[in-house]
């Protein structure tokens, strides 16, 4: 009898344990197609390097939502077929694509005209190509994740994207990545093919990973003590090198986590994107998450504890700082 009681006991106490564990869901989003540092990149290297992200994504087979310059689809002005060609490859694998404007553009810097004739540029490539599938753009990520410097600007521009057919994608798992991307696209490039390179290689995708998933873990801590649960996180990744060989860890990663892969209608259903952009309006462009703990006037000791990318990556990349 005692021993029944026992199992009976520890079955409820596993139950309620399981019952506690938070519900954790990520949409993941990938920015700057059809590939981040395209001036950059040898030509002869593009092709294969972006069949190396369509591997990866193959692979893990999750959905993602990428986000078009469509400024990177030109040469001299001139739109190439083999770059809208990468955009079909993302459309005959099932992801969506949306509007990253143009030319990257920072609305801070340019101001709201010129930005938003700058959306309106990045779609004539982008909306005949999807209607060829009956679709329509309608997710718009802003470049920075700057989204306007005051309340009225802020208004401003959603009223313009939502006249257009647009739902802003915010980004709650901000991060460093493109620093440690830079930093591996210039080692890759930029030395010559020797076992040295390799292991510095590889050691930026080793250490990549783990400042990726300590980004998501720090994030839905920040999610826990603002809203008091683990909102559906929306990350940012971008098209690079360093994603053509480590994002299927990533994802194996978050998945390790007990994330579920979710669609970024799915994280957006949840009531708190209803906040919107509001809450800080500084310069720089951080995570939705913390512009919200900024409009609730959170203390400084709030934001403590977020990751940051090595010293010896910054260095790499060529930058100062994230």
């Amino acid at each position: 009898m005692r021993f029944l009681l026992r199992v009976i006991v520890l079955s409820l106490a596993a139950l309620a344990a399981h019952a506690a564990e938070p519900d954790r869901r990520i949409a993941i989003t990938i920015d700057d197609l059809p590939w981040q540092r395209m001036d950059r990149t040898p030509p002869a290297e593009l092709a294969a390097r972006h069949a190396q992200l369509m591997a990866q994504l193959k692979q893990v087979g999750v959905p993602v939502v990428g986000f078009v310059n469509e400024g990177k689809l030109e040469v001299d002005g001139q739109v190439q077929p083999a770059r809208v060609a990468m955009l079909r490859d993302w459309l005959d694998a099932g992801y969506e694509l949306g509007n990253h404007t143009h030319g990257h553009l920072d609305v801070h810097a340019v101001g709201l005209p010129a930005f938003q004739q700058d959306i309106l540029d990045g779609e004539r490539v982008l909306r005949p190509l999807l209607a060829e599938r009956g679709q329509a753009p309608r997710w718009f990520r802003h470049p920075y994740l700057r989204a306007g410097r005051t309340p009225e600007d802020r208004a401003t521009l959603s009223a313009f994207l939502g006249d257009h057919g647009y739902r802003i994608a915010p980004v709650t798992v901000d991060n460093g990545e493109w620093v440690w991307a830079f930093a591996y696209a210039n080692v890759l490039d930029g030395q010559p093919d020797t076992p040295e390179r390799a292991a510095t290689l590889e050691r930026l995708r080793r250490g990549y990973l783990p400042y990726m998933l300590n980004k998501v873990d720090y994030y839905e801590q920040q999610s826990q003590a603002l809203l008091g649960y683990a909102l559906p996180q929306v990350w940012l990744l971008h098209a690079n090198e360093l994603n053509a060989v480590a994002y299927a860890d990533l994802v194996a990663g978050v998945q390790r986590r007990g994330y579920r892969v979710v669609t970024l209608d799915e994280a957006m259903r949840d009531p708190a994107y209803a906040r919107g952009e509001d809450g800080y309006n500084g310069r720089y462009g951080p995570s939705w998450l913390h512009r919200w703990a900024m409009a609730e006037k959170k203390p400084k000791d709030f934001y403590a504890g977020e990751p940051v990318v090595p010293g010896w990556v910054l260095a790499l990349a060529g930058v100062e700082s994230e």
